[in-house]
């Protein structure tokens, strides 16, 4: 990516999971104020499954993060009306609260009070960035985008006082000449430009917790001294095809716990809804430059689902 992306108080070897709601939310922009939280990218705890206990206060289903705009009363609410391509142009955004003002606390993760995953419909174009925010509560970014079409924003924050992370999402056109590009076949092996190398290990089962490994090298060397970025050796985001729905992932372990090294081997657990095709998208820092490995990997067979 042109990436440019934690943590706190979260345990190592976190896992982090997809909702077992599966095709729920709103992939246009809309969504509800139902109060009914969904999860966040980091994976909380979803409804409890048919059979597995009281029906009658079970709460409800919760879709994947990033599919609402929406939730638990905060509404992601973009002051910029288009993205356009060429030099970077301002994106302006603010989070509004129960209150219908602006949030202007927040708790940070991975170092930061925000991140913001800008990724074309067609999932290329991917920017994972971090907005600075202004006293009125408004965040900004420059961002650069390089073709037109619909793009989804996506706000993975947590409001001071709040008890989770919260992730948001809204579309957004590029206007111009929309050429889709199809999606990259799966594979084991990705460039992260300048050399570097990513190579998966590992394979997606819905509803399981999978165990998935990326090695980094560089001209064939492995990579053992790779530097702390936002309190992790390494982040992964994974977009389902066909709707988006957001998954941030951090690794096994982490910088001065005595026990991780840094590098070559990342290690993530992970655990999708649904069988598919899902976009990875690894971010690392090595000498300085923060890069990114993007893969294709398909999890299950058609039309199997968690449950």
């Amino acid at each position: 990516m042109k990436t440019r992306y934690r943590v706190g108080g979260y345990l190592a070897g976190l896992v982090v999971v997809f909702a077992a709601a599966l095709g729920a939310g709103q992939v246009t922009g809309g969504g509800s104020d139902s109060g009914t939280p969904a999860q966040s990218g980091h994976g909380h705890p979803g409804a409890v499954p048919p059979g597995h206990g009281n029906e009658e206060s079970a709460a409800p289903a919760q879709p994947p993060g990033g599919l609402q705009v929406a939730q638990d009363g905060y509404r992601l609410t973009p002051l910029t009306a288009s993205l356009a391509t060429g030099p970077a142009n301002q994106l302006a955004f603010q989070v509004l609260g129960p209150d219908g003002k602006p949030v202007t606390a927040y708790t940070p993760t991975h170092d930061k009070d925000l991140h913001l995953v800008v990724v074309r419909r067609d999932l290329s174009g991917f920017q994972h960035v971090h907005p600075e925010q202004a006293g009125d509560g408004t965040w900004s970014v420059p961002l650069s985008i390089d073709a037109p079409g619909q793009f989804r924003l996506i706000a993975d924050f947590q409001p001071a006082g709040h008890p989770d992370n919260i992730t948001l999402g809204v579309d957004m056109p590029a206007p111009g000449d929309y050429r889709p590009v199809p999606l990259p076949a799966a594979g084991r092996s990705a460039s992260a430009g300048d050399g570097y190398t990513v190579t998966l290990d590992g394979d997606l089962v819905p509803g399981t917790s999978s165990t998935l490994a990326l090695t980094v090298s560089r001209y064939g060397t492995p990579v053992t001294d790779l530097s702390p970025y936002l309190a992790a050796y390494g982040h992964l985001v994974a977009l389902r095809d066909g709707d988006l729905a957001y998954l941030h992932v951090h690794p096994e372990g982490g910088p001065g716990d005595g026990r991780t090294a840094a590098g070559p081997t990342i290690t993530f657990r992970v655990e999708v809804p649904s069988a598919g095709a899902y976009r990875l998208f690894l971010d690392f820092q090595h000498l300085g430059t923060v890069r990114t490995a993007a893969f294709t990997a398909l999890a299950g067979t058609p039309g199997q689902t968690h449950g």
